[in-house]
């Protein structure tokens, strides 16, 4: 009876629970910026080089295939040889706006950030934390 008690009590501390309602609101409305907003850019959206929604692997406009999206919120913060700075998963989205998408990224703590973190995030749900580790 004692084993049973203490496998309860460890499977009730390692369940994870599903996102409550305002979360999965933030995922959806992130997942539809993600598809469908160009930020005033190119024309592109995000999902134009993270295809499938980000899951599995993509490729830019030159054919340069890229990693999936799977891991990102996991492996945030990271160091960007490039910026030769730590950046975080908001740094790199408002980057990849900017950059790839040639639009204006939504400002830092805007509801339209938050919402498209809240999206890539959810990507990783359930994935190992590994700061600085490799894209999938």
């Amino acid at each position: 009876m004692m084993r049973y008690a203490i496998f309860l009590l460890f499977f009730a501390a390692s369940a994870q629970a599903a996102p409550g309602p305002e979360i999965n609101q933030a995922i959806e409305k992130g997942k539809s910026l993600y598809m469908h907003e160009t930020f005033g850019g190119n024309g592109r959206t995000c999902n134009t080089c993270h295809t499938h929604g980000g899951v599995g692997q993509g490729a830019l406009p030159n054919g340069k295939a890229i990693p999936s999206l799977e891991n990102a919120a996991a492996i945030f913060p990271r160091y960007n040889q490039r910026m030769g700075k730590i950046i975080t998963l908001e740094d790199q989205i408002h980057s990849c706006i900017h950059g790839g998408l040639q639009g204006n990224p939504p400002e830092y703590g805007s509801e339209k950030l938050v919402d498209l973190v809240s999206y890539v995030t959810s990507l990783s749900q359930g994935k190992p934390i590994d700061m600085d580790g490799q894209p999938h």
